[in-house]
């Protein structure tokens, strides 16, 4: 399922049993008047984001900062921008980035993951929710560590699941070949890209992996 920016954007953000609006105000049902038609219903929220605005809230404590967010979309080909920023308080994707994903949950290089591990060793990316902490730099160049909040995802830090720059992450390269090149378990982006993404998603944020 590829998310749309004007999907997101008509759906506002599911909070509890209503939708916000990008202003913060809750959509009233439509009016039942016979002089006024009734608004046109909104798009639900894509079950991805759902699913990121609710690790949100489970790790409401961990979470320093909730104004912006990040969902890894596994579900999509490393071909597609599958790693959303999310404007929380707007309700919106701000932008959408290519990202790989691990070698281990990709053994035939289709350019799908085909499953997640947290074992160290394995290559593989894991799913659930992640909490950014500090830039460093590394083999890759500026790169950002990450914390695992979840059972399946506990070991990144050990494992060195981090956010880098890496040059077999390109546009070029997902449009020839249908996929970009494979980490070790880490978020990889394009170099020109990967500044700009650490800024977005500064320490203290979530980021939630899927599929």
């Amino acid at each position: 399922m590829t998310i749309s920016r004007r999907q997101f954007i008509g759906a506002g953000i599911c909070v509890g049993a209503g939708f916000a609006s990008p202003g913060g105000a809750i959509i009233a049902p439509p009016s039942q008047s016979p002089s006024i038609p009734p608004s046109p219903a909104l798009p639900p929220v894509p079950p991805v984001i759902q699913s990121g605005l609710e690790a949100l809230s489970r790790h409401h404590a961990s979470v320093v900062h909730r104004d912006r967010m990040a969902i890894a979309d596994y579900s999509q080909a490393s071909s597609e921008a599958r790693f959303h920023i999310i404007d929380v308080q707007q309700g919106r994707i701000e932008a959408s980035y290519l990202v790989s994903h691990g070698r281990g949950s990709d053994p035939s290089n289709s350019g799908f993951v085909e499953r997640f591990s947290n074992r160290p060793g394995s290559n593989a990316s894991s799913s659930g929710s992640f909490l950014t902490d500090d830039i460093y730099y590394g083999k890759h160049g500026r790169s950002r560590r990450l914390r695992g909040l979840d059972a399946e995802n506990n070991l990144a830090w050990d494992r060195s699941i981090v956010i880098h720059g890496a040059e077999y992450v390109d546009r070029s390269m997902a449009e020839l070949q249908g996929r970009v090149g494979r980490s070790l378990g880490c978020f990889a982006f394009e170099q020109g890209k990967i500044d700009e993404i650490l800024e977005l998603l500064g320490p203290g944020r979530l980021l939630f992996s899927t599929k």
